[in-house]
């Protein structure tokens, strides 16, 4: 009887989640930047996007990492957009 080794555990979900967690950080710190309703929204946002990675994370481990990507063009758009109606 041979044993087959069990499959590697992938590190891109990992990587997504250490990516979703800096882009916390900028989601958060957006008080400097906009008004509180924003960062409200920005942060609704981010939890969505969080909720995304945490469902890809087994099924689509390689999807996980494009997640934080696209927080973060979303939270630079978002805030250039505020920042350049007033």
């Amino acid at each position: 009887m041979t044993r087959t080794p069990a499959p590697a555990a992938s590190p891109w979900p990992f990587v997504g989640m250490a990516g979703m967690a800096g882009a916390f950080f900028l989601y958060a710190a957006s008080g400097l930047l906009a008004p509180w309703w924003v960062v409200g929204l920005l942060l609704v946002l981010w939890l969505v996007l969080f909720v995304v990675a945490c469902r890809w994370f087994t099924p689509h481990p390689k999807r996980v990492v494009i997640v934080p990507v696209v927080a973060v063009v979303l939270w630079f758009g978002i805030v250039v957009a505020v920042a350049a109606t007033g």
